[in-house]
């Protein structure tokens, strides 16, 4: 009936399978031959409905004990690519999520392997440049989290006591169902920590040590198993394993035994997020959904890496913290840090990438300056080229006040062949500078139509601008290139971009060193709210022409609520007229 019903309501078809849910959960002793007969019967009823939970834990059930069977291939591929690509929220149903992990472990325990498992993802990602389908790579990637999860489970859930995802699966949610939670404690290092460890593991039945360079962490089991006390709130001196797992700056090291199911299980959803990050369409938003997350030594380097050679600006930028006071890849990969193992070499290839971008600022180069100068200084001694460009610039925008911490980056350049070269270079333009920024010369000066950033560089190594205030480039062929060369006025305060391709990037690096300009015209360039939102920190314009670019309302709010002194304002044809 709830086949040939032309009735279209979901619940025709839900009705039967709520009853073939029930009735299994209450006849748990069914040979495998009954297994598929029913799966084969019901297969009809799943093609436009999610399966109910606990048939979710009976398609789970015969996953693990038949992986090899040609149900899981003929029927629940279809069930699994429909939740993959409509379901929109697996916290509200795990079991679905818990179904979709274990089909995939199935797939790859047939003699392909991961050989499957790449079909499958090309499947759901279908034949063209662009999956059709937003829903799948969040699910997947929702799936491969929760599965690594589960491998560490044992570690993390000793300091929570909610209910694990294999206690879900087998229906134990009860508190008193549940173990007791394990004691955890930090051990400060000392000297003879290699011998201290040594007594506590005698001392002990079975221990599981997370080494650390500043902190060591244990967790206990001792004969007894009385559960410790709970911590009070407010009170972090006893932080949870989960802490410990995330990647973070404490930790160098993390030594921690998987079983083989758990290792599989690892190496399979592991690949998977490797073979999501090689589809360029997925890949900005999969470094969206890792920025960052907790994920135990190399594993990740590889899908890192691919956001590290991306060159779109949405896929590297997630190398950077999410938020102040988080470490992102960008940290963690750095020397010394917790996923470092290559001497760095990640490290400077995510910097070059940046550096290649907008990230080309004050603001980051302060940031290095601040929290990354060490591993700089390093990687420039060893001849890295990216690292000595990243501290000639350092001296050159004059990021670092200390005398002797610029002396010591001097000998670092000067240490290296690459380093020696780009030093007389730097020094050569600071000389080139100074003649620039000497008093005299023109107060206003306007380019010729066509001009380039060439023509402009040209122009301004010729003699001295100390005393230009108005420069117009209108109607010129100019770039964000040429910001390199502006951001050099000292006495500029009228600046014309009317008709030019100067864009966000330029305006950027305009935003940070032209600080008392009073004038700016954009009319008519390819600028955004990305570059526009930085001209909140020039306090000093007066008047912004933004006619006839990409500026939207929020932004023009923005602006005027953050400029107080702007007082003559065109944003016509744009969003904000």
């Amino acid at each position: 009936m709830a086949l040939t019903s032309p009735l279209q309501d979901d619940s025709i078809n839900q009705a039967p399978l709520e009853i073939v849910s029930k009735l299994l959960s209450e006849n748990t002793n069914l040979t495998t031959q009954e297994h598929e007969n029913i799966i084969v019967a019901i297969a009809p009823l799943l093609e436009n409905n999610h399966p109910p939970p606990d048939l979710c834990e009976f398609f789970c059930k015969h996953c693990r004990e038949r992986p090899r069977s040609m149900v899981v291939i003929e029927v629940f591929t279809p069930v699994v690519q429909r939740i993959l690509k409509h379901n929109m929220d697996f916290g509200k149903c795990p079991r679905l999520r818990l179904f979709t992990q274990e089909y995939i472990l199935a797939l790859n325990e047939l003699n392909a392997g991961m050989e499957v498992v790449k079909k499958f993802i090309q499947s759901m990602h279908g034949p063209t440049g662009h999956c059709p389908h937003p829903r799948v790579l969040p699910n997947l990637v929702a799936v491969c989290l929760a599965a690594i999860y589960s491998c560490y489970e044992e570690f993390i859930n000793s300091r929570d006591n909610s209910p694990s995802l294999k206690e879900i699966r087998n229906g134990c949610q009860q508190p008193c169902d549940r173990k007791p939670t394990l004691p955890l404690r930090l051990l400060h290092p000392s000297p003879d920590l290699v011998s201290q460890e040594a007594t506590l593991s005698e001392a002990r039945l079975k221990s599981v040590v997370v080494a650390s360079s500043e902190i060591h962490v244990e967790v206990e089991r001792t004969s007894t198993a009385t559960p410790a006390p709970a911590a009070s709130a407010g009170d972090d001196s006893e932080p949870s394993l989960i802490d410990c797992l995330m990647v973070s700056p404490a930790c160098s090291t993390m030594s921690i035994e998987l079983g083989p199911q758990a290792d599989r299980t690892l190496a399979c959803h592991v690949e998977i997020l490797k073979l999501l990050s090689d589809y360029d369409d997925w890949r900005p938003s999969l470094a969206s959904l890792l920025q960052p997350i907790p994920f135990p030594k190399e594993e990740l380097k590889y899908v890192i890496q691919r956001f590290a050679e991306d060159p779109r600006q949405e896929v590297h930028s997630c190398l950077l913290s999410v938020r102040a006071g988080k470490d992102g890849w960008f940290q963690l990969y750095s020397p010394g840090g917790v996923a470092c193992d290559d001497d760095g070499e990640l490290f400077a290839s995510m910097v070059h990438i940046l550096m290649g971008s907008c990230y080309k600022t004050k603001k980051f180069l302060l940031s290095l300056a601040e929290n990354k100068l060490g591993p700089c200084m390093l990687l420039a001694l060893r001849g890295n080229q990216t690292m000595v460009e990243i501290l000639c610039l350092m001296l050159e925008y004059n990021i670092i006040d200390n005398n002797d911490t610029q002396l010591q980056i001097i000998s670092t350049l000067e240490s290296t062949e690459v380093g020696k070269r780009m030093y007389e270079q730097l020094c050569d333009r600071q000389r080139e500078l100074k003649e620039l920024q000497r008093k005299g010369g023109p107060t206003r000066l306007t380019l010729p139509s066509k001009s380039t950033d060439a023509d402009l560089a040209r122009l301004l190594s010729s003699g001295s601008f100390g005393n230009l205030e108005n420069l117009s480039l209108a109607f010129t062929n100019v770039t964000s290139a040429c910001a390199e060369h502006l951001i050099k006025l000292p006495s500029l305060k009228q600046l014309n971009l009317w008709s030019t391709q100067f864009g966000d990037a330029g305006l950027r690096l305009l935003s940070e060193h032209l600080t008392m300009l009073q004038v700016l015209n954009l009319c008519e360039t390819p600028v955004t709210d990305a570059g526009l939102l930085a001209l909140s920190s020039m306090k000093s314009l007066c008047s912004l022409n933004m006619n006839s670019t990409k500026l939207s309302a929020d932004t023009y709010e923005d602006l005027k609520a953050k400029l107080p002194n702007l007082k003559e304002v065109d944003v016509r044809y744009t969003e904000a007229w």
